[in-house]
């Protein structure tokens, strides 16, 4: 039995989307929200995808994408200081960023990492607040970009409607604080 890393990243991504459409609320402990538990075990299962489908000939870039993402998602459930938790995602991104550019120096790498150290930062920003949607929505529209030149449709559908959803939310934050 082979383990098919389609349907892998077909659950992976609709368990993060449900997350991305959940309302985004301010909790006590990140560890407390259901949201974050959808984002950990889906950004789980995409990091699962990434690596089967890497090995099945996909890009490398994603795996480099999801390890910064699992950083950033266990810091967010830990709920690390930013003092600590922004120099290792600075520590871990440039790293990554490094090693892509000296995989590739092509106009996708730039992309790439564009979109991977916006959404990193995304990820450890305090729940519920409007920073942390628009650096969401951001990186994941850059990502959404990388995706569609790489002709990869999992990460492409997952980024572009995180984007969707994360952009609404800045939206209600912003209509809601006016009303």
């Amino acid at each position: 039995m082979t383990i098919d890393p389609f349907l892998i990243g077909l659950i992976g991504s609709a368990i993060l989307i449900v997350g991305a459409a959940m309302p985004a609320r301010t909790v006590l402990h990140p560890a407390r929200s259901l949201k974050n538990w959808l984002f950990l075990i889906g950004s789980a299962c995409m990091f699962g995808y990434a690596i089967l489908h890497y090995l099945d000939g996909g890009s490398f870039f994603f795996v480099l994408l999801q390890i910064l993402i699992a950083i950033s998602t266990v810091l967010m459930m830990l709920n690390t200081d930013d003092r600590i938790d922004t120099p290792i995602l600075g520590l871990s991104g440039v790293t990554l960023i490094a090693y892509a550019l000296h995989l590739s120096h092509g106009i996708e790498t730039i992309i790439f990492v564009i979109g991977l150290s916006v959404l990193g930062v995304g990820f450890a920003l305090d729940t519920g607040t409007p920073k942390r949607n628009i650096a969401l929505g951001v990186g994941s529209t850059v990502i959404a970009g990388f995706s569609y030149r790489e002709s990869d449709w999992i990460f492409f559908g997952l980024n572009f409607f995180f984007a969707a959803f994360s952009f609404f939310h800045v939206w209600k934050m912003k209509t809601a604080t006016k009303g």
